[in-house]
Protein backbone atom coordinates (compact mmCIF):
# COMPACT_ATOMS: atom_id res chain seq x y z
CA UNK A 1 0.00 0.00 0.00
CA UNK A 2 1.50 3.76 -1.17
CA UNK A 3 -1.88 5.54 -0.46
CA UNK A 4 -4.64 5.63 1.55
CA UNK A 5 -7.56 8.39 2.44
CA UNK A 6 -6.91 9.53 5.99
CA UNK A 7 -9.79 12.34 5.91
CA UNK A 8 -12.22 14.89 3.51
CA UNK A 9 -14.24 17.80 3.96
CA UNK A 10 -17.40 16.84 6.16
CA UNK A 11 -19.87 19.51 5.70
CA UNK A 12 -22.23 19.91 8.62
CA UNK A 13 -25.21 21.53 6.71
CA UNK A 14 -27.97 19.74 5.02
CA UNK A 15 -30.04 20.68 2.23
CA UNK A 16 -33.44 18.49 1.81
CA UNK A 17 -32.30 17.17 4.80
CA UNK A 18 -29.83 15.28 4.01
CA UNK A 19 -25.49 15.99 4.85
CA UNK A 20 -24.09 17.48 1.99
CA UNK A 21 -21.30 16.11 0.13
CA UNK A 22 -17.89 17.33 -0.18
CA UNK A 23 -18.87 18.53 -3.54
CA UNK A 24 -22.18 19.65 -2.86
CA UNK A 25 -20.30 22.12 -0.23
CA UNK A 26 -18.26 23.15 -3.42
CA UNK A 27 -21.62 23.68 -5.45
CA UNK A 28 -23.30 25.61 -2.33
CA UNK A 29 -20.57 27.94 -2.14
CA UNK A 30 -20.57 28.62 -5.79
CA UNK A 31 -24.19 29.48 -5.89
CA UNK A 32 -23.24 32.05 -2.93
CA UNK A 33 -25.03 34.89 -4.82
CA UNK A 34 -27.63 33.17 -6.41
CA UNK A 35 -31.06 32.42 -4.70
CA UNK A 36 -30.83 28.71 -5.98
CA UNK A 37 -28.18 27.96 -3.07
CA UNK A 38 -29.65 24.91 -1.76
CA UNK A 39 -30.12 23.51 -5.15
CA UNK A 40 -29.45 20.02 -4.68
CA UNK A 41 -28.04 19.10 -8.23
CA UNK A 42 -24.57 20.29 -9.02
CA UNK A 43 -23.27 18.12 -11.70
CA UNK A 44 -23.49 20.50 -14.60
CA UNK A 45 -22.26 23.67 -12.49
CA UNK A 46 -18.98 22.02 -11.44
CA UNK A 47 -18.45 20.94 -15.09
CA UNK A 48 -18.95 24.45 -16.17
CA UNK A 49 -16.40 25.87 -13.57
CA UNK A 50 -14.06 23.71 -14.34
CA UNK A 51 -14.27 24.31 -18.22
CA UNK A 52 -14.74 28.30 -17.50
CA UNK A 53 -11.43 27.83 -14.93
CA UNK A 54 -13.58 29.16 -12.25
CA UNK A 55 -11.08 27.36 -10.16
CA UNK A 56 -12.01 29.42 -6.72
CA UNK A 57 -14.56 27.04 -5.80
CA UNK A 58 -12.73 23.66 -5.62
CA UNK A 59 -10.73 25.38 -2.64
CA UNK A 60 -13.70 24.84 -0.55
CA UNK A 61 -13.23 21.23 0.09
CA UNK A 62 -9.94 19.26 1.47
CA UNK A 63 -8.94 16.06 0.90
CA UNK A 64 -5.97 14.16 2.89
CA UNK A 65 -3.83 11.38 2.37
CA UNK A 66 -1.52 9.25 3.81
CA UNK A 67 1.78 7.85 1.56
CA UNK A 68 4.49 5.80 1.82
CA UNK A 69 7.75 6.26 -0.34
CA UNK A 70 11.23 7.26 -0.02
CA UNK A 71 12.78 9.67 0.80
CA UNK A 72 14.39 9.52 -3.18
CA UNK A 73 10.50 10.79 -4.00
CA UNK A 74 9.09 12.68 -0.97
CA UNK A 75 11.09 16.12 -1.94
CA UNK A 76 9.28 15.92 -5.40
CA UNK A 77 5.82 15.57 -2.78
CA UNK A 78 6.83 18.73 -0.75
CA UNK A 79 7.66 20.53 -3.59
CA UNK A 80 3.90 21.23 -4.11
CA UNK A 81 3.81 24.20 -2.21
CA UNK A 82 -0.40 24.90 -1.87
CA UNK A 83 -0.10 21.65 0.38
CA UNK A 84 0.13 20.90 3.75
CA UNK A 85 2.13 18.49 5.50
CA UNK A 86 3.18 16.03 7.75
CA UNK A 87 6.36 13.78 7.21
CA UNK A 88 8.40 10.83 9.48
CA UNK A 89 10.96 12.56 11.42
CA UNK A 90 14.02 10.96 11.48
CA UNK A 91 15.15 13.42 14.26
CA UNK A 92 12.83 11.86 16.35
CA UNK A 93 12.32 8.44 15.68
CA UNK A 94 14.28 5.48 14.39
CA UNK A 95 15.03 4.58 10.35
CA UNK A 96 13.40 1.10 9.57
CA UNK A 97 13.50 0.06 6.07
CA UNK A 98 14.98 1.22 3.03
CA UNK A 99 12.72 0.49 -0.04
CA UNK A 100 14.22 -1.45 -3.10
CA UNK A 101 13.93 -0.18 -6.78
CA UNK A 102 13.81 -1.76 -10.01
CA UNK A 103 16.84 -0.26 -12.27
CA UNK A 104 16.03 1.69 -15.66
CA UNK A 105 18.09 3.34 -18.14
CA UNK A 106 18.93 6.35 -18.69
CA UNK A 107 17.16 8.32 -21.88
CA UNK A 108 19.80 9.71 -23.64
CA UNK A 109 17.39 12.31 -25.48
CA UNK A 110 15.61 13.42 -22.06
CA UNK A 111 17.51 13.53 -19.07
CA UNK A 112 14.73 13.36 -16.56
CA UNK A 113 13.08 10.37 -18.23
CA UNK A 114 14.63 6.53 -18.15
CA UNK A 115 13.73 3.83 -20.16
CA UNK A 116 13.10 0.09 -19.43
CA UNK A 117 16.14 -1.31 -21.52
CA UNK A 118 18.33 -2.66 -19.45
CA UNK A 119 19.76 -5.96 -20.15
CA UNK A 120 19.14 -8.55 -16.67
CA UNK A 121 22.48 -9.06 -16.17
CA UNK A 122 22.48 -5.12 -15.56
CA UNK A 123 19.35 -5.15 -13.35
CA UNK A 124 20.56 -7.93 -11.14
CA UNK A 125 23.93 -5.98 -10.38
CA UNK A 126 21.94 -2.94 -9.53
CA UNK A 127 19.46 -5.64 -6.92
CA UNK A 128 22.92 -6.44 -5.46
CA UNK A 129 24.17 -3.12 -5.05
CA UNK A 130 20.67 -1.91 -3.65
CA UNK A 131 20.62 -5.24 -0.91
CA UNK A 132 24.41 -4.27 -0.12
CA UNK A 133 24.47 -0.59 0.06
CA UNK A 134 21.33 -1.32 2.14
CA UNK A 135 22.75 -3.77 4.69
CA UNK A 136 25.53 -1.41 5.52
CA UNK A 137 24.07 1.89 5.99
CA UNK A 138 21.08 -0.36 8.35
CA UNK A 139 24.27 -1.76 10.08
CA UNK A 140 26.25 0.91 10.25
CA UNK A 141 23.12 3.19 11.45
CA UNK A 142 21.76 1.30 14.14
CA UNK A 143 25.31 0.94 15.39
CA UNK A 144 25.84 4.91 15.43
CA UNK A 145 22.28 4.49 17.35
CA UNK A 146 24.00 2.39 20.64
CA UNK A 147 27.05 4.42 20.46
CA UNK A 148 24.81 7.01 21.53
CA UNK A 149 25.03 9.22 18.45
CA UNK A 150 21.60 11.60 17.82
CA UNK A 151 18.94 10.53 15.36
CA UNK A 152 19.51 13.34 14.22
CA UNK A 153 23.44 12.90 13.33
CA UNK A 154 22.84 8.98 12.31
CA UNK A 155 21.07 9.75 10.21
CA UNK A 156 23.43 11.04 7.23
CA UNK A 157 24.46 7.07 6.82
CA UNK A 158 21.13 6.29 5.63
CA UNK A 159 20.28 6.50 1.59
CA UNK A 160 18.14 8.13 -0.48
CA UNK A 161 16.24 4.75 -0.47
CA UNK A 162 14.86 4.99 3.09
CA UNK A 163 11.28 4.68 3.96
CA UNK A 164 9.13 7.30 4.78
CA UNK A 165 5.76 8.45 5.47
CA UNK A 166 3.97 11.61 5.14
CA UNK A 167 0.59 13.26 5.52
CA UNK A 168 -0.30 15.50 2.57
CA UNK A 169 -3.50 17.75 2.84
CA UNK A 170 -4.94 20.14 0.19
CA UNK A 171 -8.02 21.78 -1.49
CA UNK A 172 -9.68 20.04 -4.36
CA UNK A 173 -8.32 22.98 -6.79
CA UNK A 174 -4.31 22.04 -5.12
CA UNK A 175 -4.98 18.19 -5.69
CA UNK A 176 -6.56 18.74 -9.26
CA UNK A 177 -3.12 20.69 -10.41
CA UNK A 178 -1.11 17.89 -9.08
CA UNK A 179 -2.69 15.05 -10.35
CA UNK A 180 -2.48 16.53 -13.92
CA UNK A 181 1.07 17.64 -13.24
CA UNK A 182 2.39 13.91 -11.82
CA UNK A 183 0.37 11.55 -13.72
CA UNK A 184 1.99 12.52 -16.69
CA UNK A 185 4.33 10.26 -18.34
CA UNK A 186 7.24 13.12 -17.47
CA UNK A 187 6.89 12.73 -13.86
CA UNK A 188 9.21 9.61 -12.47
CA UNK A 189 7.30 6.64 -11.95
CA UNK A 190 7.77 5.67 -9.11
CA UNK A 191 6.31 9.55 -8.20
CA UNK A 192 3.82 8.41 -11.03
CA UNK A 193 2.33 5.47 -9.28
CA UNK A 194 1.51 7.15 -5.93
CA UNK A 195 -0.35 9.74 -7.93
CA UNK A 196 -2.01 7.41 -10.02
CA UNK A 197 -3.12 5.63 -6.59
CA UNK A 198 -4.17 9.11 -5.30
CA UNK A 199 -5.92 10.18 -8.53
CA UNK A 200 -8.14 6.74 -7.77
CA UNK A 201 -8.90 7.98 -3.92
CA UNK A 202 -10.04 11.14 -5.57
CA UNK A 203 -12.13 9.46 -8.14
CA UNK A 204 -13.92 7.95 -5.44
CA UNK A 205 -14.14 10.81 -2.86
CA UNK A 206 -15.22 13.51 -5.80
CA UNK A 207 -16.80 11.38 -8.90
CA UNK A 208 -18.31 14.42 -10.33
CA UNK A 209 -15.07 16.19 -10.63
CA UNK A 210 -13.29 13.40 -11.32
CA UNK A 211 -15.64 12.83 -14.65
CA UNK A 212 -15.81 16.43 -15.72
CA UNK A 213 -12.13 16.15 -16.12
CA UNK A 214 -12.09 13.00 -18.29
CA UNK A 215 -10.31 11.26 -15.45
CA UNK A 216 -13.35 8.23 -15.03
Amino acid sequence: MQVRLISVTAPLIQVENKPLSPEGLMAYCARVSSPHQETPDYGKLLAYCIANKHWSVFEMADMTVEIFTSRAISPQILRHRSFQFQEFSQRYAKAQEIEHYEPRGQDSKNRQNSLDNLEESTKTWFDEAQEEIAALSLERYNTALEKGIAKECARVLLPLGTRTRLYMKGSVRSWIHYLEVRTDKSTQKEHRDIALGIREIFREQFPVTAGALGWQ
